[in-house]
């Protein structure tokens, strides 16, 4: 169902009357732009942006903000095929070496050239957080820059998907800072937000969780290639993008038919037939491979550190219950219980057979008895504002009292839930048991960027899995020396992860997006970027 070709859907003009005034509320808190010469285009984003750190947070939001203002040494094109963004590289005949030159013309919106000791201070605050760099710098001898535009990264084994992990997209990205900023404790989030990428991030603007804005860099010297996802000729054609915050969707998709806003990221599906008629405005699928929505445990504290527990949840969630819910529309989403995702190499619905049958309460409970529960609540993370998330907590808080838990379901904007799921703490003094999220397809498809089976305990990504097991699965991977290997390697972390209840893949879905028709020449990337388009009267 989601691996289809991208369609338009007509629109409808919406009789107004008495909601004029919630979207004139809501487009009081836009600024204006500085002249009326200047080209604005105004986005309602899935979420408000708090979070400036790219490194710090897997925040989708963070990393759509850090792609307008910084750039990466390699980009992942519409192929998954890596490509040359500020540099290019080669690699030596034992694998063991890797030498990247930087392009001409790259600046710092400071005015600052970039240089490869910008670039070195980067990937290692990168290599601490992000689980692949991890691996990587797991076989570092060195990472040096030889002068000032060429940077040395000598392995002390070969790691065959270095250059893919540089250049894969998300989850946290390897975004070029200057030497002064990337040397902030990878612990702690950066306090000054200076990129070479195309926009400058304008902070005198920025109210955090209401409004941002972003101004063109005109020193940006884009590459001569066509753009391509993240790769290629990052063309700015407008003068400032603006990201405004309406948490309520019927709000936003009223200031979309009425012009207030230019592009509104993720629309409700059961609220498309207020825009169907409407000649001005385009829904579309921006990405075909559509997301995968999970569900992630907190394996430091009751009562999830025990592993029965965490597969009685398993097997109290139900995929459709939660899809259902959630998108309404069965064209916009499909069961599917692989790891990866499916429609991927690596599709494989080992141990997924309870979320695929619409769960095994009877199953549940006895794993609960089996285990002893005490009744110790489980402290649920409920977000309120981002359509994509509000309704799987909801669904999955009443199966699980149905299996016999006991369920504290907490609710709280999303930022708050991003900024709270960071906390080591018991789930009583401010931690948490469970929370949702989602990701797209490419941010899950391979062993290596998939961040959550990460199984270095505090090093890891929240929910903190210390699992030798699964570093070592990880790392066949890395070592298998064909594709069939590899696929071997992909089928046991599949098995394993769902028996572990390392988390609780929920199904894919892909949710349009909406933008007036002034708006031409969107990349359809997974991730929403602002070059290439043009706004025209």
């Amino acid at each position: 169902m989601l691996q289809r070709e991208r369609k338009s859907i007509g629109l409808r003009t919406v009789q107004r009357g008495g909601i004029v005034a919630a979207v004139a509320a809501a487009a009081m808190s836009i600024p204006m732009a500085a002249t009326a010469e200047e080209t604005t285009i105004t986005a309602v984003m899935h979420s408000s942006l708090r979070v400036l750190d790219p490194i710090t947070t897997t925040a989708h939001i963070t990393r759509n903000h850090g792609y307008m203002i910084y750039d990466v040494l390699i980009a992942q094109d519409e192929n998954f095929e890596a490509q040359p963004q500020m540099a290019d590289w080669e690699v030596s005949e034992d694998a063991l070496v890797y030498t990247f030159t930087l392009r001409d013309g790259l600046l710092f919106h400071d005015g600052e050239p970039v240089t490869a000791e910008d670039v070195v201070a980067s990937l290692e605050r990168w290599g601490n957080r992000d689980a692949g760099g991890q691996l990587i710098f797991d076989v570092t001898d060195s990472l040096e820059a030889s002068d000032d535009d060429t940077i040395v990264w000598t392995l002390s084994e070969p790691f065959e998907p270095l250059i893919n992990t540089l250049a894969k997209q998300a989850a946290v990205p390897p975004f070029i800072m200057p030497a002064r900023i990337a040397g902030t404790s990878p612990d702690s989030n950066i306090d000054e937000h200076i990129g070479s990428g195309p926009f400058v991030f304008v902070e005198d603007e920025y109210d955090p969780g209401q409004s941002v804005t972003y101004e063109r860099f005109e020193d940006y010297e884009p590459r001569d290639e066509a753009a391509s996802w993240m790769a290629g000729g990052k063309v700015v054609n407008v003068d400032r993008v603006i990201w405004t915050t309406m948490p309520d969707s019927q709000t936003a998709i009223n200031a979309l038919n009425s012009g207030e806003i230019d592009y509104l990221e993720q629309v409700q599906v059961d609220l498309l037939p207020i825009l169907e008629a409407n000649p001005d405005v385009t829904v579309e699928l921006r990405d075909p491979l559509g997301y995968q929505t999970m569900g992630r445990m907190n394996f430091k504290h009751p009562p999830f550190d025990d592993k029965r527990i965490r597969q009685a949840a398993l097997m109290a969630l139900s995929q459709e219950d939660i899809l259902a819910t959630m998108m309404g529309d069965p064209e916009y989403y499909e069961l599917c219980g692989a790891i990866f995702g499916c429609g991927t190499p690596y599709e494989d619905e080992s141990g997924a057979e309870s979320l695929l049958a619409g769960g095994d309460q009877e199953g549940a409970r006895a794993r609960l008895e089996e285990a002893g529960y005490d009744g110790t609540p489980i402290v649920l993370m409920q977000p309120t504002d981002v359509a994509s998330l509000v309704n799987q907590p909801v669904v999955a808080a009443q199966a699980l009292r149905n299996a016999g838990f006991e369920v504290d379901m907490q609710a709280m904007d999303w930022q708050t839930l991003v900024n709270r799921r960071a906390s080591m703490d018991a789930p009583g003094e401010g931690g948490w048991n469970i929370f949702f999220t989602n990701w797209q397809i490419p941010e899950i498809n391979d062993p290596l960027i998939n961040v959550m089976l990460n199984g270095r305990g505090d090093e890891g990504w929240f929910g903190w899995p210390e699992d030798d097991d699964l570093e070592q699965l990880r790392a066949d991977y890395i070592a298998a020396s064909t594709e069939d290997e590899q696929l071997d390697v992909a089928r046991k972390l599949q098995a394993y992860a769902l028996d572990e209840v390392i988390y609780v893949p929920l199904g894919q879905y892909n949710m349009p997006q909406a933008l007036r028709n002034t708006i031409e020449g969107m990349i359809p990337s997974p991730v929403p970027v602002f070059w290439n388009m043009e706004k025209r009267d």
